[in-house]
């Protein structure tokens, strides 16, 4: 059974930090695709990053500059650096694996079951 963990989201308030970490099981994650992705009630998911498993890395524009994606093939691990946090970063964070390497949602086969991010101002 593939699983994926998301830690680390919480409240903070603007300007601040989190990082978010996303532990997998039940896949080879060196061979995967690991996505970020965000919602808020009422809006499609969107995606903020991604790193293919060769390490290439991708950001959405709203988050370049401010968010890092990581991993770590040894601990199985994904991680997204969030620094400079606005209200609008507001969302449940989702990690997500896929056989490609895309950003795209519909894409990604296996989701965490999300940790809530909440940026107050």
């Amino acid at each position: 059974e593939v699983q994926l963990v998301e830690s680390g989201g919480g409240l903070v308030q603007a300007g601040g930090s989190l990082r978010l970490s996303c532990v997998a099981s039940g896949l080879p994650f060196d061979e995967y695709c690991l996505g970020w992705f965000r919602q808020v009630p009422g809006k499609d998911r969107e995606g903020v990053a991604c790193i293919t498993d060769d390490g290439v890395y991708y950001h959405a524009n709203s988050v370049r500059g401010r968010f890092t994606i990581s991993r770590d093939n040894a601990k199985s691990t994904v991680y997204l650096q969030m620094n400079s946090l606005k209200p609008e970063d507001t969302a449940v964070y989702y990690c997500a694996a896929s056989i490609w390497q895309t950003i795209k949602r519909e894409e990604y086969r296996f989701w965490g079951q999300g940790t809530q991010v909440t940026v107050s101002s």
